[in-house]
């Protein structure tokens, strides 16, 4: 035996170990444990919550609510539903011969490397009409996924904005994340504010005290009320949380917000060593998008698939990849990852590009560059700063990134994950 194998041998768990979680997990006494099962029992049984959560997320429940409440975004949804169905959106074929010309029907595009186009974050809904208006007129893509940053309550408040996006969401195909309102940012860390207090963060805003439970509570309202499956997480407590609930009966799904910092194949291995401890006996588990630090490499990316292969979670998580950030506030510029992405692409499986920022070179020329602090100002003060229609820009340069990158992996022969009840095949 080699010394590798030798020490390699010290790793194995013991049984007991994993008895001792158990019998910690089980115990009547576990208060950490016992906080959580109260939470849960308000909105009732497993079974209950996952029937409430189906019928909300209903299309014609969310279309009649909106109705209900003589909402202006109604008539735009009816829109969407009606150039789905005209088949007005560009099809992925004939978007294939737009980049390929004749070489695009004797292309075989690998569907099992399919990349998701994915965009953050989308704000306002009124945003995705303009979006998709744009793409029917210059035959563009529809992101596959979309992330949102808005604030739970304001959505609420916003003429069924929250519904809206919900039920557009279905009538594209695409899956989305929102993001809870129960977060460091909100104040919860009475010690910390502005730049004066900037060093406080680097050890975590979090989800301090009962934060973690708060957020619980706060997902099964917006899971039972709008049907709301996958939300952000950032935080070591509350992705356990979300792990012992999905393990409970409760479908919930999340994604590992960037703001975690998974920056190495350790801290990815920790990470999803918790999933296949907690999954289902099915293997399924709610963690389903793990977004990468920004300093990440694709080295790092590819030694990580090897081992999200070997768990078994290859088809249920996906590794998202930023793409482009905004041009202030988060990282140095230009920040541009495309190429690295096409290099990858065709060896690792389900990845999205995610694209928070247009093209550096583009997004720098902006009267007002895209920012990630403005995800965090509320509507009225946008309005009243005379900012929305700049806001809109910035979207819509993020959604020609995304374009950009569809065309780059089409040019290179990978397949991408449009909208896909808007942009058919065929």
């Amino acid at each position: 035996m080699t010394d590798r194998e030798s020490l390699r041998t010290r790793l194995k768990i013991a049984s007991a170990r994993l008895d001792a979680i158990n019998a910690l997990l089980l115990d009547p006494n576990t208060r950490v444990i016992d906080d959580l099962l109260d939470v849960v029992a308000r909105y009732g049984t497993p079974e209950e919550i996952n029937a409430k959560a189906a019928e909300a997320r209903k299309l014609p429940h969310l279309l009649a609510r909106l109705a209900a409440g003589k909402s202006p975004y109604l008539a735009d949804v009816e829109w969407l539903i009606s150039q789905r169905d005209a088949g007005a959106f560009v099809t992925v074929a004939d978007y294939w011969r737009m980049v390929l010309g004749e070489q695009a029907d004797a292309m075989v595009f690998r569907d099992d490397f399919a990349v998701t186009l994915e965009i953050s974050a989308a704000q306002y809904f009124p945003w995705l009409i303009a979006e998709a208006r744009q793409a029917i007129a210059n035959r563009e893509l529809m992101p596959g996924r979309f992330i949102r940053v808005r604030k739970m309550k304001e959505q609420e408040r916003d003429h069924g904005d929250i519904l809206a996006f919900a039920a557009a969401m279905q009538v594209m195909g695409a899956s989305y994340v929102e993001t809870l309102d129960t977060k460091g940012t909100d104040g919860s860390n009475v010690h910390l504010g502005g730049p004066a207090t900037i060093t406080g963060y680097f050890g975590g805003i979090g989800q301090p005290n009962d934060h973690v439970l708060r957020w619980i509570d706060e997902y099964l309202y917006y899971y039972t009320t709008y049907g709301v499956r996958q939300v952000l997480n950032i935080n070591p407590g509350t992705v356990l949380a979300g792990y012992l609930l999905h393990k409970l009966g409760v479908d919930n799904e999340f994604k590992i917000s960037v703001f975690m910092g998974n920056d190495n194949p350790y801290a990815a291995l920790w990470t999803l060593i918790g999933a296949k401890l907690f999954s289902r006996d099915d293997g399924g588990c709610p963690l389903i998008g793990f977004n990468w630090s920004n300093s990440v490499n694709n080295e790092t990316i590819e030694i990580t698939a090897e081992f999200r292969h070997d768990l078994g979670f290859e088809d249920v998580v996906r590794f998202e990849h930023h793409i482009t950030e905004t041009f202030k506030s988060i990282v140095l510029q230009p920040y541009i990852r495309r190429d690295e992405l096409v290099s990858l692409a065709d060896h690792v499986p389900n990845i999205s590009a995610k694209h928070e920022g247009g093209d550096p070179e583009i997004d720098g020329g902006r009267e007002h560059p895209s920012d990630i602090l403005d995800y965090f100002r509320d509507k009225a003060e946008i309005e009243a700063a005379g900012d929305m229609a700049h806001l809109l820009r910035n979207y819509l340069d993020k959604h020609a990134a995304l374009n950009a990158t569809a065309r780059a992996l089409t040019e290179h022969g990978l397949s991408f994950i449009a909208a896909p009840k808007l942009h058919h095949r065929s």
